[in-house]
């Protein structure tokens, strides 16, 4: 019987597939991210043929190698995958999956969210009036932004980058610029949107949202001589990844008011939060939540199995990153 390790509790649905199909299934009894010697630890008590981990897993090489010559696959619960040593699997030809797709709807929601909540101050008027300040209507109190009309910035023009545009230009009347490694026709001609360069999308946009993979080259891609470029009645959210921007120049910016405001769901150094943020009115920060639905953890936690399933039964995986 094939073995797969889990190393945290996920919805059901992906467990229940993989019972279903005569898995035995080991989860990490621990609610929360294991320390790297306890996988180690872990991996090397067992012959596991599966792992599925989770973006707050360090799979490095050591790790990897620790798992032994049975692991053939590896499933990321989630769609990016820089928490993997990509170089130390495919020299050990083990494959590494992720789930893409499935969150696109539901991250592009929340992005969207915290760009209407960042905006209309929502987070800042909880708690004014949850302390007790209310005191009745006033022609000045708390007055925020209009989103329509206004010229969205968008970094990255993935599924996700897309599914914003939508919200946006089709739903609120937004205008769009894009910038992207590769430009995208069709996207413009649906939804009137303008391609131009990095300096020129954060020199014009009103709100500007990332929705970038971290890579080297897109580590501390905004940081103060970018915020600099930026609108002092710009906005800035990021669903992406935290170290995309540089958060000291972030607290910088937001409390000289050269940027009026962010909302962030995901930290540079997470999960640890950069304490001077927590002290801003004009920044909303979400605790890497953006995929967190029930319908669509399910899905993920259904696809991860579907990943694994078909790799140990010798198909193509619908989601391969790294191949054998």
């Amino acid at each position: 019987m094939r073995k797969v390790f889990i190393t945290r509790k996920i919805p059901e649905a992906g467990i229940k597939l993989l019972k279903k199909n005569g898995y035995k299934i080991v989860i990490s009894p621990h609610n929360r991210v294991l320390k790297k010697v306890e996988l180690i630890k872990y991996l090397k008590s067992n012959k596991y043929d599966g792992l599925l981990c989770l973006l707050t897993d360090k799979i490095d090489g050591d790790v990897i190698n620790a798992a032994g010559k049975q692991l053939k696959i590896i499933a990321n619960y989630a769609v990016g995958f820089d928490n993997i040593d990509l170089k130390a699997a495919k020299e050990r030809g083990i494959m590494v999956t992720n789930t893409p797709g499935v969150l696109t709807e539901t991250v592009a929601e929340h992005t969207f969210s915290l760009l209407l909540a960042i905006a209309h101050r929502i987070s800042e008027a909880d708690r004014f009036t949850r302390a007790g300040k209310y005191k009745g209507w006033e022609p000045m109190l708390l007055l925020g932004s209009d989103v329509a009309e206004k010229i969205l910035g968008i970094v990255g023009l993935g599924r996700i980058g897309i599914t914003v545009a939508k919200h946006a230009v089709k739903g609120f009347g937004m205008k769009a610029l894009y910038y992207d490694v590769k430009r995208n026709s069709q996207f413009e001609k649906e939804f009137g949107a303008k391609y131009v360069n990095f300096n020129q999308l954060l020199k014009n946009s009103d709100f500007v949202t990332i929705h970038v993979p971290l890579l080297p080259s897109t580590k501390h891609l905004i940081g103060a001589k970018q915020f600099k470029m930026m609108k002092k009645s710009a906005y800035l959210i990021n669903t992406s990844r935290g170290a995309v921007i540089d958060e000291r120049a972030l607290v910088k910016a937001l409390k000289n008011k050269s940027l009026k405001g962010a909302a962030i769901d995901v930290f540079e150094f997470e999960p640890k939060v950069v304490p001077a943020l927590k002290k801003l009115d004009n920044i909303i920060i979400t605790p890497h939540i953006a995929s967190g639905t029930e319908e669509t953890r399910s899905k993920m936690s259904e696809l991860a199995a579907s990943n694994l399933i078909a790799g140990l039964e010798g198909k193509k995986p619908p989601n391969l990153v790294v191949p054998r």
